[in-house]
């Protein structure tokens, strides 16, 4: 089993999970109405989308509530957490995680956690592979020195934009592009260098 690829792939679904609640809590707070459109903000009035470095949160839903969007955001927020701490790592494990997120987008789940599960989904689909020894090249040892730390900043920094947002709200709006190209960018590198580490390992014979 590839462990780093596993902590990843979990990690991103408990994150996904976790982002997701909040979503379906202020959805939920909006009560048995019906959004304007299929895009909204999960965070309802007073919360203005263009004064907030978050947007207040934009999400969709085919629902035809806040209500119900939120408490099946909150349902599936919770079965994608559970899945992620035990099953994550089950045939077809990673699968499951990626369609999870998938029907999390389409029932108020936001934009960014279910992307965050859907990498993780797509990345646990490879937990049980084997790794070809023949691709352990001089790239590959490198990065896997790397790891964990872009899925240790990719964490810190998603939980950390909101006290920095709650008291420099104006300051994290204007460097919103750097903190989403760091999110984009430590996401990506985090399933690379944690295959990285399974692939030196494996090599390694460990």
């Amino acid at each position: 089993m590839r462990k780093a690829t596993r902590i990843v792939s979990a990690s991103f679904g408990i994150l996904a999970g976790i982002s997701g609640l909040e979503h379906g809590y202020f959805e939920a707070l909006q009560g048995n109405t019906k959004p304007a459109s299929v895009m909204f903000a999960s965070w309802g009035p007073p919360c203005v989308p263009e004064k907030i470095w978050h947007g207040c949160e934009p999400a969709m839903s085919l629902l035809p509530s806040f209500l119900f969007s939120g408490i099946l955001t909150i349902i599936l927020a919770l079965i994608i957490i559970i899945w992620s701490l035990g099953f994550i790592g089950q045939k077809n494990g990673g699968l499951v995680l990626l369609l999870l997120s998938i029907a999390f987008l389409l029932v108020g789940g936001g934009f960014f956690p279910p992307l965050i599960g859907i990498v993780g989904g797509a990345a646990g689909m490879n937990i049980n592979k084997p790794i070809a020894r023949n691709r352990v090249n001089g790239p590959v040892r490198s990065a896997a020195r790397v790891w964990p730390w872009p899925l240790v900043i990719f964490i810190v920094w998603s939980i950390g934009q909101f006290p920095v947002g709650y008291f420099f709200n104006d300051f994290l709006k204007s460097i919103m592009g750097l903190s989403l190209l760091l999110i984009l960018s430590m996401l990506s590198l985090s399933v690379y260098t944690a295959y990285a580490h399974d692939a030196a390992m494996e090599a390694k014979g460990v």
